[in-house]
């Protein structure tokens, strides 16, 4: 009889450590997306200040400048749980906001102002920061989904309704290609 009880209690047990630890993978990643929704906000916020400054320099661009401004509210404009279309929305971004960055080239007086090349700095540091939240985030995602699909963990995720998280990738092989930016 006390056998029978002990062993029910350690597969409670079990099974209530298991719920936890996939309880506590979600979270990481949810505070992992948390942290890219947060770089990605603050490039948003940064492209504003590099259009108008680019502009003033760049008159003849005027079709690259507003793709990008296109491209930026397209990007805010995915919901914040859609990692696929986020992801895909700022890769198209990212490749005009290297060519945004490309025009220098072309406008000597522009690669020497002063408040382009801070933004340039501001942005250069962005995109490395965003490279640290997605590795961060592709990291969490990878040990819920682990959980998730694992033995005997899957059969505690499928319960209570635990789901795998997409990855935020680049989809589209052009995208991975690094801009060209020459000064």
């Amino acid at each position: 009889m006390y056998i029978v009880v002990g062993v029910i209690v350690l597969i409670a047990l079990y099974l209530v450590f298991i719920y936890n630890g996939l309880v506590r993978a979600r979270q990481m990643a949810e505070e992992a997306w948390s942290g890219i929704d947060v770089q990605l906000k603050r490039r948003a916020d940064l492209i504003p200040n590099l259009i108008e400054t680019v502009k003033g320099y760049a008159t003849h661009e005027k079709s690259t400048l507003e793709e990008v401004v296109e491209l930026r509210n397209k990007a805010q404009a995915v919901p914040s749980g859609d990692v696929a279309g986020r992801a895909q929305a700022e890769g198209l971004l990212g490749q005009a906001l290297g060519r945004v960055l490309a025009l220098a080239e072309a406008y000597p007086d522009l690669k020497a102002n002063e408040n382009f090349s801070e933004l340039q700095a501001s942005l250069e540091t962005m995109e490395s920061e965003i490279q640290m939240a997605r590795r961060y985030y592709n990291g969490a995602a990878r040990d819920l989904n682990v959980k998730v699909e694992s033995f005997p963990s899957n059969l505690v995720a499928g319960q209570f309704g635990f789901q795998k998280r997409e990855y935020f990738e680049i989809t589209n092989e052009a995208d991975r290609a690094v801009p060209a930016v020459k000064f």
